[in-house]
């Protein structure tokens, strides 16, 4: 997969997009609206495969979502040490990134996942250069973005 930084966007119309990738657009529509309360729901409603809504659910955006969500998910793989997070969380904040949601997992062996959704709007750096600081931590082990929203 390539970096998120070096993908291209593309303005297309509705009526070039395939049937998956429609439906993958309303599936995401009736979640976002409430009008269903499961993706399972929601991919038999628009009749569609789940393999196909999450193949797309990450790739097609309706205009104006794009326009206003700037939002980065980050996956980290941190040793456990005392004070690991706080200076994650101070890195990524120096950069003027929101942070929206922290799940980190229960330390096994010595080592803590970390995922980290960031509303990036007011970010002051590049994509990559976010990363590479997050990499130079000496407690990071990994470092990848795995959903990039609107970036």
């Amino acid at each position: 997969m390539k970096n998120v930084a070096d993908q291209r966007y593309y303005l297309v119309r509705e009526d070039v997009l395939t049937d998956a990738m429609q439906k993958t657009l309303e599936a995401k529509y009736l979640l976002q609206t409430g009008a269903v309360s499961s993706i399972w729901d929601a991919v038999k409603q628009v009749d569609l495969s789940r393999s196909a809504f999450y193949k797309y659910r990450d790739a097609v955006f309706p205009f104006h979502s794009i326009v206003q969500e700037r939002i980065l998910t980050v996956f980290l793989q941190l040793e456990d040490r005392k004070g690991t997070l706080a200076r994650l969380l101070l890195t990524v904040t120096e950069t003027h990134c929101n942070i929206l949601t922290i799940h980190q997992t229960i330390p096994i062996q010595g080592r803590a996942n970390v995922t980290l959704s960031l509303d990036v709007t007011a970010m002051d750096v590049e994509l990559d250069d976010l990363m590479q600081q997050l990499k130079k931590l000496d407690f990071v082990e990994s470092a990848e973005v795995i959903s990039s929203g609107a970036l």
